[in-house]
């Protein structure tokens, strides 16, 4: 049977502290048995969205403790060269299997007005990589044709910012030049924006999203 996120505790007032931590009571509930799919065939372990289960995570990737596990949510497309905005809906996941690095796929889904679900969009997958200077390494291939090196530092225990050092694309992939994110933890959610400088315009917002943990 198919589970759903409990809803919250009626007469919790949003952004309180004591509902903040109702909530991620009860989100936890949901999410802290729950795993990525396993291969009980497989001569290695897999990668685990939970830290509860599989390998401990690498001290390397101490600052990324928070993001890992599996996000799902709605956000928002826009930028001048599309008529937008369009609403979507992603999950991201971040994933490790002990070694020094954090696997990253974000998997999303164009909705209508409505909620329902139109097809399948953007599709991205990579690693972070954190290095021993506090550097964060982010390499992402997009299904569009364009791989991406970011470069950047955790801003606080829950929030990261990166920036661009390479954009690579293939003769078919659209232009894009550069590109900004910056992720936070809030509230228990996974909230980013994202800037990109793209078809001859200069840099600007283009995605923003705000994800509940589902998996961890």
């Amino acid at each position: 049977m198919t589970q759903t996120p409990p809803e919250p505790t009626p007469g919790a007032v949003p952004g309180s502290g004591d509902a903040a931590v109702r909530a991620a009571a009860e989100r936890a509930e949901y999410t802290r048995d729950r795993n990525l799919p396993q291969f009980e065939d497989m001569p290695i372990e897999g990668d685990t969205a939970n830290l509860r289960l599989g390998p401990n995570l690498h001290d390397a990737c101490l600052d990324l403790l928070p993001l890992i596990g599996v996000w799902r949510g709605e956000g928002e497309v826009v930028y001048p060269t599309i008529e937008g905005p369009y609403r979507f809906g992603q999950q991201v996941t971040f994933a490790h299997d002990g070694r020094p690095f954090v696997h990253y796929e974000a998997r999303s889904w164009l909705l209508n007005e409505a909620g329902e679900v139109i097809r399948p969009a953007a599709r991205e997958t990579g690693f972070w990589r954190p290095q021993a200077d506090e550097t964060i390494e982010v390499l992402l291939t997009h299904s569009s044709g364009i791989v991406e090196i970011y470069y950047g530092k955790p801003m606080s225990q829950t929030a990261w910012e990166f920036g661009t050092d390479i954009v690579m694309r293939t003769a078919t992939a659209k232009e894009v030049n550069a590109a900004q994110r910056l992720y936070g933890v809030v509230e228990g959610d996974l909230a980013y924006v994202e800037e990109r400088a793209m078809a001859g315009q200069p840099m600007q917002p283009h995605t923003s999203a705000r994800l509940t943990r589902v998996v961890g």
